[in-house]
């Protein structure tokens, strides 16, 4: 069974193009009055030819005196120079006016759904492709450049050389005035039916380009793996796939164009026919002069350049329908996770932490239910389970990356809910277990946490972390770019520029999220001897596999199926018999598989 076909929702896409556009709409109107202006002008240049026809046909027949003739040569030449005056003038600035107006939409618009994708839910972000997002964010932004230089420079003057020409051939010849507004509305009708029959096609080329730079940004973010794995000539195949479907895809879309050039032209020659027709008929019968018949085609002329502007305006409209398509269906997803109406700011000052009654499911899979855990203010706390036992669970839903269906996170008392969430995350410092850093300066990095501290606070922070010597070995000290991701760093180093990073934020809650497991044995002792001087006078939750490193924690939680089945200090838990023995046993300090 075929699917149904793709719609481009117009209405949803005008309205939200419009929300944009409106906070500029005198800009627009300024700028389409001088459109108008400089239009007018090229008609006037025709009708200026027309006098100059008439005058010297009646002046070739000793019907107008030579001074006479010059005179009215002078006035001419007069009125034609301020012409191009007013024509370069009001090009100029309108030209300078829309580029500030272009510019300010781009703005506006890639800043509005950067915004808005930036808050949208860790839910989200985990099931959309990131290539995807960022093909579609900048092809947007260049679809409202695109969408409003059809309404300047091509609806726009058709619009005012049907208005201006069609008058002026039905005041000198209605036939031809009939014949020219009959032939515009053909030509347009017939390339808006063409470029809306093709509109599916044009989606269907979106998403498959969508999806090669998808998949480009996966491959070359994950081109250790394939280099690992001599994995290459098998991501070139899969790359040759993806290729050759956006090829068949976009040639199907650019095969529309044949029927659309052949029926234009088709249409244009059928007008100039008749154009030449009637007019040629009225001259004959001296119902017509020869300069107003020569007015007739030079501003027939006119309107030829206008029309090709308009359909090639039509066909950018509907490729800017199709990638507002894309872009502007993310508009019409909200965050799951929302703040409630009277949501206050969260600060943080003793840091006790309790989830109450938390009950929580992930699509269809219950992860806890009737979940109950108090962590006092400044203790260490440490989550024990096997893999998917619920400890990273724990972790984000004590940060609302999801929300419970049942029961509260409270913190110093108070319920997360209702709290602003980005406030909540700001009052936390998590140690992952991998440091994923921006492109960026070692001082920067560390700064992230803090933009606002002062230099000697990220250099204490990053002495703390022992970053110091690192940085003095490099050329260009703590200006030195790290790398996407972090990647001229190594593992150790990483951590340490995280370490960092947490200490100068100096928050009282602080979540280790397995910090050491990426790291071999000499660099994991050196970075837990800093996370040990790192989690004094703070509540601390680790996660951690290798039960070595959780040790020294006040209580430690055993967690099986989200549910705690033995809390207790190692010394007591490995006394005991259960689960944490079990895996106490399994790796003697190693690694739980």
């Amino acid at each position: 069974m075929r699917a149904k076909p793709r719609q481009i929702d117009y209405k949803y896409n005008f309205q939200l193009y419009w929300s944009l556009l409106k906070k500029y709409k005198w800009m627009l109107f300024f700028v389409l009055l001088l459109t108008l202006v400089t239009e007018a002008t090229y008609t006037l240049d025709k009708f200026l030819f027309k006098v100059v026809i008439d005058d010297g046909t009646r002046f070739a027949a000793n019907e107008l005196l030579k001074s006479v003739y010059v005179q009215t040569l002078l006035i001419l030449l007069l009125i034609y120079l301020t012409s191009i005056s007013i024509r370069t003038v009001s090009r100029w600035v309108n030209l300078h006016v829309f580029h500030k107006l272009e510019g300010n939409l781009m703005v506006d618009l890639k800043t509005k759904f950067f915004n808005h994708l930036v808050h949208l839910s860790h839910n989200f972000h985990t099931t959309h492709k990131t290539g995807s997002l960022i093909s579609r964010l900048v092809r947007g932004g260049g679809s409202v450049e695109r969408m409003t230089d059809l309404v300047v420079f091509n609806v726009a003057p058709l619009i005012f050389q049907v208005i201006v020409v069609g008058a002026s051939l039905f005041y000198f010849d209605r036939a031809s005035g009939v014949v020219l507004f009959v032939m515009a509305i053909t030509f347009i009708g017939y390339s808006i039916f063409i470029q809306r029959t093709k509109q599916e096609a044009n989606m269907i080329a979106n998403d498959t380009e969508d999806i090669e730079k998808a998949n480009i940004s996966d491959y070359f973010t994950n081109i250790d793996s394939i280099k690992h794995f001599g994995k290459e000539h098998v991501i070139k195949r899969k790359f040759s796939r993806l290729t050759h479907n956006t090829k068949k895809a976009m040639i199907r879309n650019w095969n529309y164009f044949r029927w659309l050039d052949a029926g234009q032209m088709f249409i244009l020659g059928v007008g100039l026919l008749l154009l030449v027709y009637f007019p040629i008929t009225k001259f004959l019968a001296g119902a017509l002069t020869i300069g107003t018949l020569v007015f007739i085609y030079t501003v027939y002329g006119n309107l030829i350049g206008p029309l090709f502007g308009f359909v090639h305006g039509i066909r950018q409209f509907y490729r800017s329908m199709a990638d507002f398509e894309s872009l502007f269906q993310y508009h019409k997803i909200e965050n799951e996770i929302k703040d409630a109406s009277n949501a206050k700011p969260l600060q943080i000052k003793g840091g006790s932490i309790e989830f109450r009654g938390v009950t929580f499911t992930y699509y269809k899979n219950p992860l806890l239910k009737d979940f109950d855990l108090m962590i006092q203010p400044q203790k260490k706390i440490a989550l024990v389970g096997h893999s998917g036992s619920g400890k990273s669970t724990l972790i984000k839903l004590l940060y609302r990356l999801y929300d419970p269906e049942r029961g509260g996170i409270y913190i110093d008392g108070k319920n997360i809910r209702e709290c602003r969430q980005e406030t909540l995350r700001s009052e936390l410092s998590i140690v992952p277990q991998e440091a994923v850093l921006f492109d960026d300066t070692i001082f920067n990095n560390i700064a992230f946490s803090r933009p606002g501290a002062k230099r000697e606070e990220v250099f204490a922070a990053m002495k703390f972390a022992q970053l110091d010597t690192l940085v003095d070995e490099l050329p260009d000290k703590e200006k030195t770019i790290v790398g996407e991701r972090g990647v001229r760093l190594s593992g150790g180093e990483k951590q340490r520029v995280s370490i960092a990073r947490v200490l100068l934020a100096d928050k009282k809650v602080l979540v280790l999220d397995e910090a050491t497991s990426a790291l071999d044995s000499k660099t994991e002792h050196e970075i837990q001897r800093d996370l040990e001087r790192l989690m004094k006078g703070r509540t601390t939750i680790i996660i951690a596999h290798r039960l070595s490193t959780i040790m020294k924690a006040d209580e430690i939680i055993v967690l099986e199926k989200g549910k705690i089945v033995q809390r207790g200090t190692h010394r007591q838990l490995i006394l005991k018999r259960g689960v944490y023995k079990q895996l106490w046993n399994l790796q003697k300090g190693g690694y739980i598989k």
